[in-house]
């Protein structure tokens, strides 16, 4: 454990910040395992994909995901979406 007061500090801002990261990648899961259930129906996997593209670039946003696996992702979703075979 650190003894300066702005080191523990600072590990406390981390776990909070590692938090709400993990937050914003699960997610992120959810809504793929979401848009994968509903790839029969047009109108709900067209709803969840907005709601995932939405999540993505707010996790982008505040840095929870870099940029480029960000619009992987998001290029994933949209495989999904159209109906081709996605990895």
């Amino acid at each position: 454990m650190a003894n300066i007061h702005s080191q523990k500090k600072r590990i406390l801002r981390a776990e909070r910040e590692r938090l709400e990261n993990r937050r914003y990648t699960s997610t992120i899961k959810t809504f793929f395992r979401r848009l994968e259930a509903a790839a029969g129906d047009a109108d709900t996997a067209q709803t969840e994909h907005l709601s995932l593209v939405r999540t993505i670039d707010k996790a982008v946003k505040r840095g929870a995901l870099h940029r480029n696996t960000g619009a992987r992702k998001k290029s994933r979703a949209a495989r999904l979406l159209r109906g081709d075979d996605a990895a």
